[in-house]
């Protein structure tokens, strides 16, 4: 067979010869959509001059530059968050996206907002997970007034959408987790919930939504008081502890926040594996364990691939002016799993 020519990509692409001309000669005026397309057709039909078009589509691509400041780097559900946003920065065509990750140990607000405010000197938008506090957003009003878009993650940082968000609805969370426990206990009674930081906006909600529907569907269970973890696996491996201590008729135990591995360890501790009904998030390698040993019921993951995606198309499209309102908000449907399907 002879080898492909510039006439077959054409017509293979559905455009002129010329335009495939122009893409290779690197002119303007081809829409990055239609280079694209002809990128992939040369590549796909073996043309052989696909090495050359794709350094011309390369070299058109628009360059960013984006910041993210997450949680500890020890913890494991912030590394899958990392993963997933530089995978999908490899991924993208359209543009190339150079991604500086900041895993913040002290999770204090003035330490978030002073690294905020340092990559904003050098990125082009800014994502970040963090509590609300007065202080983070006078991190974000200047990152803004300086043409800096910065992007909440997971956790709402503003209610009126001023400031982008990109996560769940934590309400229909919240209440998914109360509908588990009214299906899946055995009998009604108590049900203990560990919340990390009432500041964090997702947590308050989440028992917002959980609280709501045990008030609208009545039933005999009795929600404790939640206790803090203040994001830390041995606090809330102490809690843990402390509520199976106090209350020996515990019927479930709603992880609202970070901690997850902590109330793992306890529960497990305490031969209560199976005894207690756990609901906790997101899907990793500990909650996939503790989902297949029984310790957990079920985990409401957010859908990582997705939340990456969907965070750098808004950056860029922030960046690019296409997004001039900064009423953005993408809310992703939340995923679960049982031992059944992990």
């Amino acid at each position: 067979m002879s080898r492909p020519t510039i006439r077959d990509v054409a017509a293979a692409a559905d455009v002129s010869v010329a335009t495939v001309n122009r893409v290779l000669g690197g002119a303007a005026g081809v829409r990055p959509g239609t280079m694209q397309r002809v990128k992939d057709v040369a590549r796909d039909i073996g043309f052989y001059g696909a090495g050359a078009i794709e350094s011309r589509v390369a070299a058109t691509r628009p360059k960013y530059k984006f910041g993210f400041v997450l949680h500890q780097s020890s913890r494991a559900f912030y590394q899958n968050v990392a993963k997933a946003i530089r995978e999908a920065a490899a991924q993208t065509d359209v543009a190339q996206i150079e991604v500086v990750i900041e895993f913040i140990e002290n999770l204090s607000p003035q330490n978030i907002a002073s690294k905020m405010l340092a990559l904003g000197e050098t990125m082009d938008a800014i994502g970040v997970v963090s509590a609300v506090h007065p202080i983070v957003t006078h991190a974000i009003e200047t990152l803004e007034a300086n043409g800096t878009p910065v992007f909440a993650l997971i956790s709402q940082l503003a209610t009126t959408g001023r400031v982008p968000y990109v996560g769940c609805d934590n309400w229909k969370i919240g209440r998914t987790a109360a509908w588990i426990f009214d299906h899946v206990c055995k009998e009604p009674g108590k049900l203990g919930v560990l919340i990390g930081n009432p500041r964090y906006r997702c947590q308050e909600v989440n028992e917002s939504g959980f609280r709501s529907y045990f008030r609208e569907n009545g039933g005999n269970f009795r929600i404790l008081e939640p206790l803090l973890t203040f994001e830390s696996s041995a606090v809330s491996q102490e809690m843990t502890e402390k509520l199976l201590q106090e209350n020996p008729d515990l019927k479930g135990l709603y992880v609202a926040g970070g901690g997850i591995s902590g109330a793992i360890a306890a529960i497990r501790n305490a031969g209560m594996v199976g005894k207690v009904a756990v609901v906790g998030y997101d899907l990793m390698d500990s909650t996939r364990e503790a989902l297949l040993d029984g310790t957990m019921t079920v985990v409401l993951s957010i859908p990582l691939p997705k939340l990456a995606e969907e965070t750098l198309g808004g950056m860029m499209r922030a960046v690019s002016g296409q997004n001039d309102s900064g009423n953005y908000a993408c809310v992703l449907p939340f995923e679960m799993y049982t031992r059944e399907n992990v």
